[in-house]
C-alpha cells in the first residue's frame, strides 16, 4: 500500500490525530489513505488510491459499533428505539459534525478543483473521511480498536438510560405529521443539483416548510438527502432532542 501513496500525513496532523481518536497507528499509511479524496487522487495520483474503498468498509465497522453500543448500555429497550437512535448517529449531518471536532477537513488530501468547491466542509465528504478513517483503526488494531474510538467519540451523546419516546418511523413521515398538526399542510421537497461521477453521485436536496422556511442537505441519493433535510427541519422544530445529533 505505501508504494502507492506519494504523500505522507504531517507529523503534527497525525498526532493530534490519533490523540483524539485514541488510536496509535503502527501503519500511518493507513491513515494517509483514509485521508485521501478522489480529486486528489484523480488530479496529482493513479485515480485509484483514495478513501472510497475504506469508506464503504468503515460504514459496516460504524454501524455495528454503534449498534454494539446500544444494545449493551440499553437493555429496556426496544428494537424500534434502538434503530431510530441510530439511525440519529450515524446520519450524514451527525458524522459531519464528528469529523469538524476532529478537523478532518483540514488534513484531507484533497485537489485543487474539489477545495475550489468548498469541499472541505462538505458534510458528505467529511462524514466519508470520518468513516474511511474508522476503517483505517479497524484494519490497523482491529474491532475492538475501532470499537474503542466509536466509543470515545460518541461519549458525549450515549443515552443516560432513559428510553425515547418511541415513534418508529423515518423522518420525512415525521416531518410530515409535525407539519399537518401545526399547518395542516405538507412540506414540499426539491432537488437543487447533484453533482460528482456516475457511480459516486452527490445529491443536493431543499424541503420546504409551510411557513416557507428552507432546509437544505446532501445524500448519496435523492431519498437519503429527503431524508437529511427532514432530519434538519425536525431539529430546528425541536421535535427531535440536540443531544442525540
Amino acid at each position: 500500500m505505501k508504494k502507492h501513496l506519494l504523500h505522507v500525513v504531517d507529523e503534527a496532523v497525525a498526532a493530534r490525530l490519533e490523540e483524539k481518536l485514541g488510536h496509535a497507528f503502527a501503519d500511518r499509511s493507513l491513515l494517509a489513505l483514509a485521508l485521501t479524496h478522489s480529486s486528489w487522487a484523480n488530479e496529482g495520483g493513479d485515480g485509484l488510491h483514495h478513501n472510497e474503498r475504506l469508506e464503504f468498509l468503515g460504514d459496516a465497522v460504524l454501524e455495528l459499533a454503534v449498534s454494539h453500543e446500544l444494545f449493551a448500555r440499553c437493555g429496556q429497550w426496544r428494537e424500534g428505539e434502538l434503530t431510530r437512535l441510530r439511525s440519529d448517529l450515524v446520519s450524514t449531518p451527525s458524522l459531519a459534525r464528528r469529523a469538524r471536532d476532529l478537523r478532518l477537513g483540514e488534513a484531507l488530501f484533497m485537489g485543487r478543483g474539489e477545495e475550489r468547491q468548498g469541499g472541505r466542509d462538505r458534510d458528505a465528504v467529511l462524514s466519508d473521511a470520518f468513516e474511511a478513517v474508522l476503517a483505517a483503526i479497524y484494519l490497523d488494531g482491529g474491532f475492538a480498536a475501532a470499537q474503542a474510538c466509536v466509543g470515545r467519540i460518541f461519549s458525549p451523546f450515549w443515552p443516560k438510560g432513559e428510553s425515547l419516546n418511541p415513534r418508529d418511523k423515518d423522518f420525512k413521515t415525521r416531518l410530515q405529521e409535525v407539519m399537518q398538526r401545526r399547518y395542516r399542510q405538507r412540506p414540499a421537497y426539491r432537488l437543487l443539483s447533484s453533482h460528482g461521477p456516475e457511480h459516486a453521485k452527490t445529491f443536493v436536496v431543499a424541503v420546504t416548510l409551510p411557513d416557507g422556511t428552507e432546509f437544505t442537505a446532501e445524500g448519496t441519493s435523492c431519498k437519503k438527502a429527503e431524508q437529511e433535510a427532514a432530519h434538519l427541519a425536525l431539529a430546528a422544530a425541536g421535535e427531535i432532542s440536540r443531544a442525540k445529533d
